[in-house]
């Protein structure tokens, strides 16, 4: 299975759109909560510049944010990690 990441907030629809898309597909994945500490400070450490949420990480790939994972599903590549 694929390890998945998403920094997320808990006001972003982005976000929930993000997150029901990956358990739509039945993808697991660990949800840094950027309202938080400990997820405001792994966000700062891995993505010192970004400034908006979500932002994904497949197998330590970023992605970047909702509109990427869509077209990762648009092409097939979301449905390729199901196995």
């Amino acid at each position: 299975m694929a390890k998945i990441e998403i920094f997320s907030g808990p006001q972003c629809s982005y976000c929930s759109q993000a997150k029901k898309l990956l358990s739509a597909k039945g993808l697991a994945y660990t949800d840094f909560d950027v309202s938080e500490d400990a997820g405001r400070s792994e966000f700062a450490r891995r993505l010192p510049r970004a400034r908006s949420i979500p932002q994904i990480f497949i197998d330590g790939e970023h992605v970047g944010g909702y509109d990427d994972l869509c077209l990762w599903d648009q092409r097939g590549r979301l449905d390729a990690l199901q196995g």
